[in-house]
């Protein structure tokens, strides 16, 4: 069956147990020759959608990416997963790309990443040499940019309506973390998939916690959030690049690891920057927004807000580049209904009046988001038509608690003064009215108002926190548009009247919530053993040069130092451990888990994890209760070559000589029953040679292509 296929590959190819969300439905749509398209949030898992049907189907998975960034990534990080793929963009020589069309011709590749843009260059060249190839599944990877109501619209998205005209057999499949929707009304028109069908996950991300602070010495504020995040990854969003420098050197003179990120630098620096982070060599990269679409670092423990977003889906977007492992992550923005008034000078939309209101609409909806005092993560999921049926408990209002005080002779102030002046003024200048402001904006006929001045005694940011908490209440209320005014409500008259006492915010006391770190995991883990698997996993990573959490992530290793594995069956049931992984690393993981339990006494605890959906044995034990190395083992004493072990099995050629290499180990195989005699010795040398010589990443690299994994295991366990 296929689903039970696809459910193997899960966990042997990538090292997961189960699917989460909509990925199993998905799946089954594109395996059955289905349209669709996917929203699910970030970090959620949109890629295995289309990566798991991608090595099911007989020929090439077509991936159309919007940035260079995420096409390397995703790569690197297939690749780490065994998973033949390739990308085609301007970075590469024009000898790498003649290279990735002959794997294309050839046959070797899934997957193929490419920009829209491509698809067009030269005419239908390219075109023509997707109609010569075997293509199985198009995937359209950050859909909402096909939308000019969306947040990151690129009119080169337009042009995919060509793939369903020029391919309609092939199934087209187009996933995004956000669109509301108009946005989703838009990817079905214009990619011309009206058939399609829907997968809606939820939009909540329960391991971010969401909080907002006043824009007031934000640097300050700033600095005390940072000073307990020192070794923590976190991206801090600015909105000029001149703000973004200021503020990445402003940070390393405080003793901060940072670096800035935006288009006014020249490409080599921007990856220089971006991959210096990206490896954990830079803590903290200051960035505009042109920095995060498609970046795959999964360990980013916080994103900061100097500035205020443009509407609520770039918002969730950016905040959702937190906790992609599923630790707890924390976002921070810094709120000014100052930035809000500045950005409607952004907003308008030259010729287009009805566009320009939805972006003022959706700017609204952001200033709103920033003076809200209940629950933040059931406004933002309303805003995607999803419902919270309790409040989340993980943001600063749900952890606050609001000190009220007897606010009506300032209330009466307030509506008094907007009655008094026709209302028809903005917020500002009824703050500068009431404190008896001598500036020009001024009108002459209201300095001779008896409620002129009558606030002198209150502060600017006072009176601002008075009017948004009336509004709030509904004694007051503001229009949209670029120049919001404040109005008189059914509620004010009652005020005025002396009838209803009202209540404002006096101060807010926050509560210290402990969070866990991983939902999932509910036994405290080891961070001493933490910190050691955290140096091996980077000795791996630099050998490979790859980011380090390409070779696991911090949900995983967080993992292993709870559930302490001590046996490699055991290993293999720590999420995002898959077979080529383990080959690739576990050893070297498990020796120094053991050695950490040995020293302080200690044993296993995998019988505490959670235990995950029964599914048909066939990996640790059979129903003989031969365990996964012995049933290789008889097979390969029964005759039969690695090769048909592998395909009988169901699993990897390197996995079944990892397997083999047990027994070399025990003395039961000889070494040249697995590695040819001509190897031998060239990997024996290998090894020596490492300067890690228990690293098996660094002498694979050494080796090349024509040594596996399970080869160079074996010459270990003989060695």
């Amino acid at each position: 069956m296929a689903i039970e296929e696809a459910r193997e590959i899960l966990k042997h190819q990538f090292g997961y147990d189960s699917f989460r969300m909509n990925q199993e439905a998905a799946i089954g749509a594109v395996l059955d020759g289905r349209d669709c398209v996917v929203l699910m949030p970030t970090g959620g898992g949109k890629s295995l959608c289309y990566q798991i049907p991608a090595l099911m189907l007989d020929g090439l998975t077509l991936v159309i990416s919007p940035l260079i960034a995420l096409m390397k990534d995703q790569v690197d990080a297939l690749k780490a997963n065994g998973v033949e793929a390739a990308f085609l963009n301007s970075t590469q020589t024009a000898a790498e790309q003649v290279q990735v069309f002959r794997d294309v011709r050839s046959g070797k590749l899934k997957l193929l990443y490419v920009a829209p843009e491509r698809l067009l260059q030269s005419g239908d060249q390219f075109l023509e040499f997707i109609r010569s190839t075997n293509i199985s599944l198009f995937a359209i990877d950050e859909a909402h940019c096909i939308s000019s109501w969306g947040h990151d619209f690129r009119p080169e998205y337009l042009k995919l309506a060509v793939l369903k005209k020029e391919f309609p057999r092939i199934p087209v499949i187009a996933l995004t973390a956000t669109a509301d929707k108009l946005v989703r009304k838009d990817i079905f028109d214009r990619l011309e998939i009206g058939d399609a069908e829907l997968f809606l996950s939820s939009f909540n991300r329960p391991n971010i916690s969401y909080r907002v602070e006043p824009k007031r010495n934000s640097f300050d504020q700033l600095l005390d959030f940072l000073e307990d995040r020192k070794d923590q990854s976190g991206i801090i969003y600015c909105l000029s690049r001149a703000s973004v420098e200021a503020l990445a050197a402003d940070l390393r003179d405080e003793g901060f690891s940072s670096l800035s990120y935006h288009a006014g630098l020249d490409k080599q620096m921007r990856d220089t920057h971006q991959n210096s982070f990206l490896r954990d060599e830079t803590k903290i990269i200051v960035a505009t927004i042109a920095f995060g679409m498609g970046i795959d670092k999964s360990n980013v423990r916080f994103v900061v807000h100097m500035d205020l977003p443009k509407n609520i889906e770039s918002y969730y977007q950016e905040t959702g580049r937190a906790g992609r492992d599923g630790l707890a992550s924390e976002s921070l923005l810094f709120f000014s209904w100052a930035d809000v008034i500045k950005l409607k000078g952004f907003a308008e939309v030259d010729g287009n009046a009805s566009q320009s209101a939805i972006m003022l609409k959706k700017l609204d909806q952001m200033g709103k988001f920033g003076e809200l005092r209940s629950c933040r993560r059931r406004f933002l999921l309303n805003y995607f038509s999803e419902e919270l049926a309790d409040d989340c408990g993980n943001c600063d209002n749900c952890t606050t608690t609001f000190e009220r005080f007897d606010g009506t002779i300032i209330a009466q102030k307030a509506l008094s003064a907007v009655y008094r002046t026709g209302q028809n003024f903005g917020l500002n200048y009824m703050i500068d009215f009431l404190r008896g402001s001598q500036a020009q904006s001024i009108r002459d006929e209201h300095k001779n108002i008896k409620t002129y001045g009558v606030g002198a005694d209150i502060s600017k940011d006072a009176w601002f926190d008075h009017f948004k908490d009336l509004i709030a209440q509904g004694f007051l209320s503001q229009t949209e548009g670029q120049f919001p005014l404040i109005k008189l409500t059914e509620k004010s008259m009652d005020v005025l009247a002396g009838n209803v006492p009202v209540k404002l915010i006096k101060a807010k006391v926050r509560e210290e919530k402990t969070k866990k770190l991983v939902p999932e995991v509910s036994h405290p883990y080891i961070q001493a053993l933490l910190d050691e698997l955290r140096e091996i996993r980077t000795r791996f990573a630099n050998s490979e040069n790859v980011p380090a959490y390409v070779v696991f992530s911090d949900a995983t290793l967080v993992e292993m130092a709870t559930y302490l594995p001590q046996a490699d069956w055991e290993l293999l049931k720590i999420s995002g451990v898959g077979d080529l992984k383990f080959d690739k690393y576990g050893a070297d993981f498990l020796r120094s888990i053991k050695d950490y339990c040995q020293k302080n006494g200690l044993v296993s605890r995998i019988d505490l994890k959670s235990p995950k959906r029964e599914r048909k044995q066939r990996t640790k034990r059979d129903v003989f209760g031969k365990d996964t190395y012995h049933i290789s083992y008889e097979m390969f004493r029964e005759g039969k070559s690695m090769e048909e072990i592998a395909k009988s099995r169901g699993l990897g050629l390197s996995t079944i000589e990892g397997h083999l290499a047990r027994f070399v180990a025990s003395g039961e195989l000889r070494l040249d029953q697995i590695v040819p005699l001509e190897k031998i010795e060239i990997i024996r040398k290998a090894i020596e040679e490492n300067q890690e010589p228990s690293l098996i990443g660094p002498v694979k690299t050494a080796l090349g292509d024509d040594y596996s994994y399970g080869e160079i295991r074996a010459v270990m366990a003989a060695m």
